[in-house]
């Protein structure tokens, strides 16, 4: 396939997450460019419905236009997504559909009454990469493995949630489960005026923990990945994970300040990883962090 193409999805995944990048990046081909592939067609799903004008599709356009990949044209995701396909059979475009599902709750289900909501919102638009990534990462599959891919991907979106809080209030949404605002006695009312209190605090500590459980889950199996794919995902989740200890660094102030990563703490982390996967130094992965 053209270079070209590629090159446009490596440019949306390094735009996009930084982390995703350096930690897949050391992949070997294909499976490097499935990941960037999947990721760019994600960012574009994501994109259709968090800013509309900016995004080539609307989401109802990107249905259509997957429905029919064979035929669809206009824009390099398309050829990018019959390459993918074409070179890993075992991947299909069921995970993808529901993503979608995900991403068109966002327009309408904008308040969160139950956990139960917030986990399948989690699995809708997160739990599924771990299911597009599957098929690229091993070249097996199972039911327990697939559990913890889709695992992975609920942690990596609850930290999702936390980091943003703010950001989602300003948009007029809120995941925070309201049933597990009021078992902190955190009110709605505390959260449209961005209140970060004892309660608040112990809100999101139950949230991280949940974030934490499943990362635990998601890694749980890691040993029976090949090698480079195992240093990717566990490179991925420890960049992930060290968000909520920015989030803690900051104080909780999730509405006013976003939690981020700096390059010495990536560098470190990298390092730790590494020294799980002694095989690997010195011939692939490549340098993880710029």
């Amino acid at each position: 396939m053209n270079e070209m193409i590629f090159e446009r999805c490596e440019e949306m995944i390094k735009k996009g997450s930084t982390s995703f990048y350096h930690a897949f990046y050391g992949l070997p081909s294909p499976r490097r460019e499935a990941v960037f592939v999947i990721y760019a067609f994600c960012r574009i799903i994501d994109d259709s419905v968090d800013e509309p004008e900016k995004a080539p599709y609307s989401i109802h356009e990107l249905r259509e236009q997957l429905q029919a990949l064979e035929k669809a044209e206009g824009h390099f995701i398309w050829p990018a997504l019959r390459w993918l396909f074409d070179t890993f059979p075992m991947l299909s475009k069921a995970p993808f559909f529901r993503q979608m599902d995900g991403q068109l709750s966002d327009l309408t289900l904008t308040q969160y009454s139950t956990v139960e909501e917030l986990e399948h919102y989690c699995y809708l638009v997160a739990g599924t990469v771990g299911e597009m990534l599957l098929p690229v990462l091993r070249d097996d599959s199972g039911m327990k493995v697939m559990e913890s891919g889709i695992a992975l991907g609920k942690a990596m979106q609850i930290v999702n949630i936390i980091r943003d809080v703010g950001e989602d209030q300003r948009r007029g949404r809120r995941y925070i489960p309201l049933e597990m605002m009021k078992a902190h006695g955190y009110t709605e009312e505390d959260f449209h005026n961005g209140i970060i209190d004892e309660k608040f605090v112990s809100l999101l500590t139950e949230l991280r923990k949940r974030a934490l459980h499943l990362f635990e889950i998601g890694l749980s199996d890691i040993g029976t990945y090949p090698q480079v794919s195992g240093f990717a995902i566990e490179l991925a989740s420890s960049y992930y994970a060290s968000i909520l200890q920015a989030v803690e660094s900051n104080e909780y102030d999730v509405f006013t300040k976003r939690a981020y990563v700096n390059d010495e703490t990536k560098m470190q982390l990298f390092l730790e990883v590494a020294s799980r996967y002694p095989a690997l130094l010195g011939e692939g992965p490549k340098a993880a962090v710029s």
